[in-house]
């Protein structure tokens, strides 16, 4: 979930994953190499990749061996088609890429065919139903769960014939029973070994599969595929999950599932896991590591190739060495939303009347090689119209254009905007309460920087761009020293700055590669953020209606679930008393404020109450 990384923010997504800058070039196929006329076919040579199971099988020498292919997507978050509804465009970045799971068709049908298809094989790795306005819309607005119609990714999902799907933690995002309602509308099994009854070590969904392959003139080959899915799911989704599902340690699931698949005749062994393979957590140790794709490959015996995802990183090929067996572990991660194809050949050679793996690659192939398949277009068509008419209608009228661009640094009008619609509902929420008399404070962080209001009309898709997750709405109550730590904490976004060097703020930001939407901030107090100072001693003239914030002092202070649930693991929050939890979403909570009022006015809200400075001195 998981977007981190010192650079300035992604494209607005729906999505609270690792995306990495779009105009760094992928460790696979260069943008030059695209607008040279790279075919699939020729992209996948150039990555070393046989162009037929003849030719893999010969560059062996041995009539007792056999090349299956695997291939592999993730983190596709209802990237249907080659769109960016915020844009109202075809998706375009600046690295040549494009997105949807209609490109990755494309690509599987030119491999299906290169390699025969009882020769391949297709997994998923996580984070499917969540991400985009679409699945905003079949989840929220026009819900399946309501309507019974089949889930856009599911449709194109059951068109291009998965072999197994594994659940990211995106998944859990709208609640148990809508994961539920489109597992049902999968034909491939839909994989979470480490997911949990509460309590228990059983299994709330399918653990495994084994899928046996018959390619002609050869005895059946048997592929067991495990899926893990990411511990973090039992913060982010706390409101989902508590009580329900725990989640376990991917290392220690894998040990337990890989010898009951190979007992049960696997000849090869697949892991795909939603987690990614750096062994570090964005969270604390209370819970399993986050991204422990490697430490499976190197801690679980009987493992042949790892699909992973999670951190929306291009990784071809990863060999990882076995601490037990001295085994190779090959592992790749296609990136995200449909920009990439893993694709894993594995050579099998008959030994004792028993296939044994003695060949392992792996290589990643750009969709842009491609064009959109048709039929996946047409399969979503009318769903993705629906969703275009939905984002592009008028919400209000907006005084003035307003941007995210410098939010990262300056106190921006359009962030406001969101800390004014929280401070109202929490106000509203808390009147006649035992808080009423609390001052009412808001948490918001600057999740898009390149977030617009336009002069004139503002749109869904405009308010989508600034609020670009699906959170939903909290408050609790903090102390005036837990306020100075939580802040203390935030401005650890910021690199330290000489009072001298010049001004130049996008080169401050990001340190410790701390992502944007973990760069917290408030309204409702005034402070400043000596960026001069070291960590933990930048927070000064922290005060309340001009008067110094006691220590012992109470506020109520809005905010978001994924924050309230420990995500980022800023302080005192996650376990502060909670005095509101209406499960009102953020995004639509702005759209029907906006929509009431009719319009947006910064000059009636928009405060200055936080700024840079150095040594005292402001930066602006």
């Amino acid at each position: 979930m998981t977007s981190p990384g010192g650079r300035p923010g992604p494209a607005p997504r729906w999505c609270s994953c690792r995306v990495e800058d779009e105009a760094t070039e992928s460790r696979g196929v260069s943008r030059r190499q695209v607008l040279g006329g790279l075919t699939a076919a020729s992209a996948l040579a150039l990555a070393g990749w046989p162009g037929s199971a003849e030719a893999a099988t010969t560059a062996k020498g041995a009539g007792h061996s056999v090349t299956i292919t695997v291939m592999g997507t993730s983190d596709i978050h209802t990237h249907a088609v080659n769109w960016d509804y915020y844009q109202d465009a075809a998706y375009s970045d600046s690295a040549g890429n494009v997105v949807g799971l209609a490109r990755v068709s494309s690509l599987v049908k030119q491999i299906r065919a290169d390699r025969g298809r009882e020769r391949t094989l297709l997994f998923d790795a996580g984070d499917t139903i969540q991400g985009t306005p679409l699945g905003f819309y079949y989840a929220t607005v026009e819900p399946i769960t309501k309507t019974g119609h089949i889930h856009p990714m599911a449709l194109q999902m059951n068109a291009i014939g998965f072999d197994a799907v594994a659940l990211g933690n995106h998944e859990f995002n709208y609640g148990l029973e809508f994961l539920d309602k489109w597992i049902s509308q999968m034909k491939a099994p839909v994989l979470a070994a480490n997911a949990v009854h509460a309590g228990t070590d059983r299994p709330a969904y399918r653990p495994y599969m084994i899928k046996t392959m018959h390619v002609k003139g050869h005895p059946p080959i048997r592929v067991g595929l495990l899926g893990l899915t990411n511990p973090g799911v039992a913060i982010w989704d706390k409101a989902n999950v508590a009580g329900k599902l725990d989640f376990l340690d991917l290392v220690e699931t894998a040990k337990k599932w890989v010898p009951v698949i190979r007992a049960q005749g696997a000849d090869v062994v697949v892991v795909s896991a939603h987690a990614g393979d750096s062994g570090v957590s964005s969270y604390g140790t209370d819970i399993p590591v986050e991204n422990a794709a490697a430490m499976v490959a190197q801690q679980v015996p009987g493992i042949d190739a790892i699909l992973f995802g999670h951190a929306h990183n291009d990784v071809p090929q990863r060999f990882v060495i076995n601490d037990i067996t001295g085994e190779t572990v090959v592992m790749s991660e296609p990136k995200c939303w449909g920009e990439r194809l893993s694709v894993f050949d594995l050579t099998l050679t008959r030994d004792r009347g028993r296939w044994k793996v003695t060949g392992k690659s792996a290589t990643t192939v750009n969709t842009n090689t491609v064009k959109d398949d048709p039929e996946l277009v047409a399969l979503v068509k009318k769903q993705h119209d629906a969703v275009v008419a939905y984002v592009n209608q008028d919400v209000a009228n907006s005084t003035e254009a307003m941007s995210a661009a410098e939010s990262c640094w300056k106190d921006t009008a359009i962030l406001d905007y969101i800390h004014v619609v929280q401070i109202a509902y929490v106000k509203e929420a808390v009147a006649g309460t035992a808080y009423a008399s609390l001052p009412v404070l808001s948490i918001a962080a600057p999740f898009s920087r390149a977030a617009t209001f336009p002069a004139g009309q503002v749109t869904i898709k405009d308010i989508a761009g600034l609020y670009i997750y699906d959170n939903t709405l909290l408050a609790s109550v903090l102390t005036g020293s837990q306020i100075k730590a939580y802040l203390e904490y935030s401005a650890k976004y910021y690199q330290q700055v000489a009072a001298d060097a010049p001004v130049a703020p996008q080169s401050w930001t990001n340190a410790h590669n701390l992502p944007d939407y973990n760069y917290d901030q408030f309204s409702g107090v005034t402070y400043d953020i000596d960026i001069a100072q070291p960590e933990g001693a930048r927070i000064r003239n922290l005060a309340y209606n001009g008067t110094p914030v006691a220590d012992d002092q109470q506020f109520v202070v809005a905010v978001n679930n994924y924050r309230q649930s420990g995500g980022g693991g800023f302080p005192h929050i996650a376990g502060a008393p909670v005095v509101y939890n209406a499960q009102v979403a953020i995004r639509e909570a702005i759209v029907a404020y906006a929509s009431a009022a009719k319009t947006i006015d910064p000059s009636t809200f928009h405060e200055e109450n936080w700024r840079l400075v150095r040594n005292g001195v402001p930066v602006f």
